[in-house]
């Protein structure tokens, strides 16, 4: 099975709230896990350069899984994304917007 990259942007204006969102990045890269192991293979987060190409995000992420399986368990399980969700969520402008695709 192919690992599945994805990427996520964020709209967050302020940059005091960007630097809340990239620690609790750092956070969940120490606590995620599944079936008590840690199961991300990958996850860069930063802040995007200033350009109009940006149409606004502030910040990129992206996440290497092994499977769809684990990407959607992230998604709905994974008790360290729901504590990154209870941070970013508030503090997010607009919707995200996430891509992803198998990385072959």
């Amino acid at each position: 099975m192919a690992p599945v990259e994805r990427i996520t942007l964020f709209k967050i204006p302020s940059e005091e709230d960007q630097k809340k969102v990239l620690e609790q990045y750092k956070v969940l890269a120490k606590t995620a896990v599944k079936d008590g192991k840690p199961y991300i293979l990958n996850a860069a987060v930063g802040q995007s350069f200033p350009d109009p190409r940006n149409k606004g995000y502030t910040i990129s992420v992206k996440t290497t899984f092994a499977s769809m399986e684990d990407m959607k368990y992230y998604d709905n399980d994974c008790e360290a994304h729901k504590a990154l969700k209870a941070v970013a969520g508030p503090l997010k402008e607009d919707v995200l917007t996430t891509f992803y695709e198998s990385v072959l």
